[in-house]
């Protein structure tokens, strides 16, 4: 039976400290979150003055990410170029750039979804977060 890495506590507390820094340094309210391969939160961090609603958004885009096994902007950008009824996938709520998949040896292992700031300025913190496990 073929194995794959996963997500344990330690490789998720990296990722949050590191995504958490990347945030503060620049000063940007947002909330991080950290979801497995299935897309079940592992972890959620709301920075003091991130809006209550980036604690909704933020997982979703994880999820997305991970269960799509891609950027979560690559379903936007799929919107965004015309194809509305993509809205209509069932299981996807986070359709927004933001969540980029935690990739080690070819296997997606979960995903980090970042929602506050500019949607560019999440991904670069969530890609922050994930360059920790390096």
């Amino acid at each position: 039976m073929p194995s794959k890495p996963y997500l344990n506590f330690a490789d998720v507390t990296k990722i949050a400290a590191a995504a958490q820094a990347e945030a503060i340094a620049n000063n940007w309210a947002v909330t991080i979150a950290i979801v497995d391969d299935g897309g079940h939160l592992l972890s959620l961090q709301r920075l003091d003055g991130a809006a209550p609603l980036s604690s909704h958004i933020a997982p979703a885009k994880a999820k997305t990410a991970a269960l799509g096994r891609r950027e979560s902007k690559v379903y936007e950008d799929i919107i965004n170029n015309g194809r509305t009824a993509f809205l209509t996938v069932p299981f996807v709520e986070g359709m927004l750039e933001g969540g980029v998949p935690v990739i080690v040896d070819g296997h997606v292992i979960g995903a980090v979804g970042v929602s506050g700031v500019k949607s560019d300025q999440d991904a670069q913190i969530a890609k922050a977060g994930i360059a920790a496990l390096a």
